[in-house]
């Protein structure tokens, strides 16, 4: 990564160069395309628009005639019958449970919980599992698409390594629970590695480190309070899960007299940096404490479907003007794929059906919540979400001559209702191509498809030996 002075100069040079008449200021490498998708504030489309990139940042973007005539490059990427497009921003998943895809479908949530993922987690997980099935998840994710990621399972500092091996950005989370888990057996075994995992990764280009407390239901207030304390004395994120289920509000309201939102509110956890996944049962004056405190929110539309638990109010919301990301959930039940294509389609037509209107997220909104307004929830829209001078070089290029792409009247419309993962051609993160041709430059395929289905012959075997 470049230091900020350095990327200064490079913006400075380059603009004096075109100030005084001359032309081709260098930069590492010019990506153009058909259509150069920003989401900058103005929402600019650029037809035949190109992209300069030095280092790790965007340089400046235009239409592909300035860009050729201000700077030069040994390398050029040309996709002519492309979109070029911020990379994607998952901000909720659990990368290793993709070792579990399809473990348990169409069953109730307890009952996923308590016959399927409980039991195989406690005979399964271990640093090697996490290892490979986040490498597994890196691997889909950055083939359709995905730049960077919001994580919270076990063993995190394996998840990072695996996430800076495969070239992607994450938010990861470790995992607090109140009971034994894989990693660390008490709450307070949780928090010191927790501390550890903070101060490893404090200042790493492409791993934000953070603290995950589950839910509030899994934890003690003791905790969920040293956690808020943890997270904001090395200035990180706190990620939960909060009002995924009716039965989660009900309980709160019935033990504690306030919803999810408003205890946790009262405890102090809000005060923060926090990213909450799901948001299903938030009624009005939980919206209101969450926008008072810049809660992001990640917005699960297929998972929410899957395990029946309802339909968040995502359009007020938008409406209050929330920031709001699209996330895919767990590969195991909840979701069985990590494509972020899938959610911006799925999200637009799920609140259409629920407001009965048809004009309730349009496309662009929705492609604006896997891009800016994602970067929004996660606190991170100065670097990346956006197609804008200084930002982080995150892009993706999507193949638009597909019989699926063809006829084209709406660059959004395309995007969020007929484009799909395996549309992707390229990838890059912060300023490093890891998806070419949609050949997956950083992992090796082979090996991770081959040891998942080594996986699946180890899972199914415990799940049909006795509970520990």
């Amino acid at each position: 990564m470049l230091p900020s002075y350095r990327r200064l100069v490079v913006v400075a040079l380059a603009a004096a160069l075109v100030s005084c008449g001359r032309s081709g200021a260098p930069v590492d490498t010019i990506w153009s395309a058909r259509y150069v998708v920003t989401m900058d504030p103005s929402r600019t489309v650029i037809e035949n628009g190109a992209i300069a990139i030095s280092g790790d940042h965007i340089v400046e973007a235009g239409p592909r005639s300035e860009i050729d005539a201000k700077y030069t490059s040994s390398e050029h990427l040309d996709r002519p019958n492309a979109i070029l497009a911020p990379g994607l921003i998952n901000t909720h998943t659990h990368a290793a449970m993709s070792l579990f895809r399809g473990i348990a479908d169409d069953v109730r949530l307890q009952d996923w919980l308590d016959n399927y993922i409980f039991p195989a987690e406690a005979k399964n997980v271990d640093r090697e599992f996490v290892r490979w099935g986040t490498r597994l998840a890196a691997l889909e994710m950055a083939l359709s698409g995905t730049t960077t990621y919001t994580d919270m399972y076990y063993f995190e500092d394996t998840v990072a390594e695996e996430t800076k091996a495969a070239g992607l950005r994450g938010v990861l989370g470790e995992t607090i629970i109140g009971f034994p888990s894989p990693d660390f057996k008490s709450p307070q075994a949780a928090l010191a590695g927790t501390e550890t995992f903070l101060k490893t990764y404090a200042n790493d280009p492409l791993i934000v480190p953070a603290v995950a407390p589950h839910s509030i239901y899994t934890n003690s207030d003791e905790t969920l309070v040293a956690c808020r304390r943890l997270a904001d004395r090395y200035q990180k994120p706190l990620v939960i899960h909060l009002s995924e289920t009716k039965k989660e509000n009900d309980d709160s309201l019935a033990q504690r007299k306030k919803t999810p939102t408003a205890a946790l509110d009262a405890l102090g956890v809000l005060n923060g940096w926090t990213i909450a996944a799901h948001g299903v049962w938030l009624d009005d004056a939980d919206l209101a404490i969450l926008k008072s405190h810049g809660t992001g929110i990640a917005h699960c539309p297929s998972s929410n479907m899957m395990l029946s638990s309802g339909v968040a109010p995502v359009t007020k919301m938008l409406a209050l003007q929330m920031p709001v990301g699209l996330g895919t959930d767990g590969v195991a039940g909840s979701n069985n794929d990590v494509n972020m294509m899938e959610e911006m389609d799925l999200a637009a037509k799920l609140q259409k059906v629920t407001t009965n209107d048809p004009r309730s997220l349009p496309a662009k909104d929705a492609f604006a919540m896997a891009t800016i307004l994602g970067a929004k929830a996660l606190r991170m829209d100065k670097l990346i979400g956006s197609i804008e001078a200084g930002k982080r070089a995150d892009l993706i290029t999507i193949r638009i001559d597909e019989p699926n792409a063809v006829p084209m009247y709406d660059v959004y419309s395309q995007l969020v209702y007929a484009l799909k993962g395996a549309d992707i051609s390229d990838v890059m993160v912060d300023g490093r191509t890891i998806v070419r041709g949609r050949q997956m430059l950083t992992l090796d395929e082979p090996s991770i498809l081959a040891k998942a289905r080594e996986y699946r012959e180890k899972v199914s075997a415990s799940l049909r030996s006795p509970k520990p």
